[in-house]
């Protein structure tokens, strides 16, 4: 049986490129339940992620699909990744993730996805969240990397298994992307036909 496989691309936008006086603009692009949960944030932080998130999803499903972002309606699921509100595309994937001042959304035509981004913070106490978050193999290959490498080496364990958890099927595949800030890890259920691409993005308002 041969393997399936797709491409997919990474965008990844840090918010100091972000005017924060023009992301009202970008509200009325929101579905009545992503209002909904932007309200709900009571940090102006976590309010600003989402928002620019939810934008920049939009911004790279309409260069996939061939669809005017202002018409792609996303819906919230809570406790669920958000779907896109048209049957007609179903199979098209898409995952979303945040950390410090990043943002990031994957997609694809015709694979599903699981993205995690986390920022390279090198005063965390490593060896205490290894043991709370890794089995006993994962915290022996750990033990057993360069010291001088151990802060990527845990953070890609980290989004590794993040991307898994939001990619919610067995994978098929999982990739990690060099960033000098970030730990990146796309997972997908099909096998990639390319390595995907992390292209820095900006707004528009188009």
């Amino acid at each position: 049986m041969k393997t399936q496989s797709d491409e997919a691309s990474i965008y990844l936008l840090s918010l100091h490129a972000v005017n924060d006086a023009g992301l009202s603009v970008f509200l009325p692009w929101l579905s009545s339940s992503e209002v909904q949960r932007y309200q709900r944030f009571i940090r102006p932080e976590r309010q600003r992620q989402f928002l620019v998130g939810r934008i920049l999803l939009r911004q790279a499903l309409s260069g996939l699909l061939g669809l005017p972002a202002t018409e792609l309606e996303v819906i919230e699921q809570p406790g669920n990744a958000p779907r896109l509100n048209d049957p007609e595309l179903t199979h098209a994937g898409f995952s979303l993730s945040h950390s410090g001042s990043w943002v990031a959304c994957a997609v694809s035509a015709n694979s599903k996805l699981g993205l995690d981004i986390e920022l390279l913070n090198p005063d965390r106490d490593f060896s205490a969240l290894a043991l709370q978050a890794f089995n006993a193999d994962e915290n022996d290959w750990l033990a057993q990397q360069d010291a001088s490498d151990r802060v990527r080496d845990f953070y890609q364990l980290w989004t590794t298994k993040e991307a898994q958890i939001k990619l919610n099927v067995v994978s098929a595949q999982c990739m990690q992307f060099v960033h000098p800030e970030l730990s990146i890890t796309l997972c997908s259920d099909k096998q990639f036909a390319s390595t995907p691409q992390l292209l820095l993005s900006s707004l528009s308002a188009k």
